[in-house]
């Protein structure tokens, strides 16, 4: 049985920091982790990359030879990467023993992790090759400045669930950048009656239906939360890998290890 992680959000919502973050975190705890790339138009990383989707594809090279944009043509790339799953990814793959532990660094539109079904048969052939897959989706805490950006912001991580129909963990990151965390703690754990007058107040009276059906999606199905994730806290990145791995089922299956002890002597 593998484990892996497909870690996904915005772009610039830090999910190549927190990659980077976690190998560190994982390297100091004597733990093996592999760091995967499938982002076709990255460029520097701060971690060991296990696997590279340049090596099948680069968006340099797309958008050169077919006169493509840069997000035509990261679908473009992506496309291609689903074209070659029984080939390049499960070569790659067959590298890597049963248990090992992988995290896929993905691009940040977020189309592909809302309608285009590339990641979901992603999923799909890591499911067929054995992998335990939990979502990890990344929010920049600084967008939740308001109560519109935390509900447009839940909405896109109930998005992504719904398409990938995996276990998610939502992560807000960067609070080491904001200033006021109170503003934040709002969020983290809501109350739905300020959150609906907030939205009510912000929007139309014509919506005041709408924004009672959103507000009690978020709060009583308690579909989508955030955990916060301060780079500077050991214990904020040990806390969220330790949810992941309760996901996934990570070490459940590990034989336990039993000391033998002297028996006493009389």
């Amino acid at each position: 049985m593998g484990y892996a992680q497909l870690v996904i959000g915005p772009a610039g919502s830090g999910k190549s920091t927190y990659c980077s973050s976690l190998h560190q975190h994982c390297e100091t705890m004597r733990r093996t982790i592999h760091i995967v790339n499938l982002d076709p138009a990255a460029e520097n990383f701060d971690y060991p990359v296990a696997m590279d989707i340049r090596e099948l594809i680069s968006l340099d090279d797309v958008m050169e030879e077919l006169k493509l944009g840069p997000n035509g043509g990261l679908i473009y790339c992506m496309e291609h990467l689903e074209e070659n799953l029984d080939e390049w990814l499960t070569e790659e793959l067959d590298n890597y023993t049963d248990d090992d532990y992988l995290v896929f660094d993905c691009p940040g539109q977020i189309e592909l992790f809302s309608h285009v079904p590339v990641l979901k048969n992603f999923v799909e052939h890591l499911k067929r090759k054995n992998f335990n897959v939990c979502v990890v989706y990344l929010l920049d805490s600084q967008f939740i400045t308001d109560v519109t950006k935390f509900i447009s912001g839940c909405m896109a991580s109930l998005s992504a669930m719904v398409q990938l129909e995996l276990p998610h963990v939502n992560i807000l990151s960067k609070m080491d950048l904001v200033k006021n965390k109170r503003d934040i703690e709002d969020y983290l754990n809501p109350e739905p009656r300020v959150l609906l007058s907030e939205l009510n107040q912000r929007m139309a009276p014509q919506y005041e239906k709408l924004n009672k059906s959103l507000i009690e999606l978020v709060d009583q199905y308690s579909m989508v939360s955030f955990i916060p994730l301060d780079l500077r806290k050991e214990r904020s990145i040990q806390y969220i890998l330790s949810q992941i791995d309760n996901c996934i089922q990570y070490g459940e299956d590990a034989d336990v290890k039993i000391k033998d002890f002297d028996p006493d002597e009389d």
